[in-house]
């Protein structure tokens, strides 16, 4: 646990699920309904810290949250992240996963999913064609 961390903090009324390693909740800033993180309890940064057991924990509280979210908000689909440091755009320095249900209609077009996070990398559909035909 570390003091001023908000995840290490978190008030127990908020966890819809735990286990020895982890928890559950609804983000409290959702990018969707049904926006959910996934947190270790041990305090660390990044993805790549986890033990193993903690990295198996975490992939059942996914899978468990899933099992939740389809219950409760009927998504479409899902986006599972994680932002390893500031430059990836962490703003809590405790290891979150994001379940992000996705909705039909939610976006215009969701083709390419995460890669919009580089918004000019992640069309690479479009500029492949385009390279093809230049090198032509």
């Amino acid at each position: 646990m570390s003091k001023n961390c908000i995840f290490c903090e978190l008030r127990d009324e908020r966890v819809i699920g735990e286990c020895d390693y982890t928890k559950t909740f609804i983000d409290s800033y959702p990018a969707s309904p049904g926006h959910t993180l996934i947190v270790p309890k041990r305090h660390f940064a990044t993805y790549f810290e986890a033990t193993e057991e903690e990295l198996l924990a975490i992939g059942k509280a996914v899978q468990d949250a899933k099992k939740i979210l389809d219950e409760e908000f009927s998504p479409n689909g899902y986006n599972i992240g994680v932002n390893n440091g500031q430059a990836a755009g962490q703003s809590v320095m405790h290891l979150h996963v994001h379940l992000i249900p996705r909705y039909v209609g939610d976006v215009d077009d969701p083709k390419g999913g995460v890669r919009w996070v580089l918004k000019n990398k992640a069309n690479y559909w479009d500029d492949k064609a385009t390279t093809a035909r230049t090198i032509k």
